[in-house]
């Protein structure tokens, strides 16, 4: 067995495990308000006093809020890939945290995205190496 360490785009922010890419958030514990990226310390909610935030796993699949592509290179210091390519975009809808996370889409181009189609979390290299968290097509 070959054992490959894999390295992600942002430490705590997501995990990849035998399920698949799982974003990780940090949920109130006195409200149940969500948030992402997870935080520590007061709850986001202006209704809220609570500072107790409980780590836990966002929903794996949601709906296309927004999106957009990337037709130009980032500017240094980020990598891109040569040639460039452009980069297709996401905000997704999970409904039942109540919040919108935006992400890269794999596989997929504007042209097959629709606002309300459902897609789900996956996974995918930057150029640069590192993995970072995706939507693609369900599955």
């Amino acid at each position: 067995m070959i054992l490959v360490r894999m390295t992600l785009a942002i430490d705590g922010w997501f995990t990849i495990d035998d399920n698949g890419a799982c974003l990780i958030g940090t949920r109130c514990a006195a409200c149940g308000t969500v948030a992402f990226p997870p935080r520590h310390g007061f709850c986001p909610s202006p209704r809220c006093e609570s500072e107790s935030m409980a780590e836990t796993r966002l929903s794996r699949r949601g709906r296309i809020w927004s999106y957009t592509n990337a037709c130009y290179p980032p500017p240094a210091p980020f990598v891109a890939a040569e040639p460039y390519l452009p980069v297709t975009l996401a905000a997704v809808e999970l409904a039942e945290e109540g919040i919108v996370v935006l992400g890269q889409v794999k596989d997929l181009t504007v042209d097959d995205l629709q606002v309300g189609m459902e897609v789900e979390l996956t996974h995918g290299a930057l150029a640069d190496g590192p993995l970072v968290w995706m939507w693609g097509r369900v599955s």
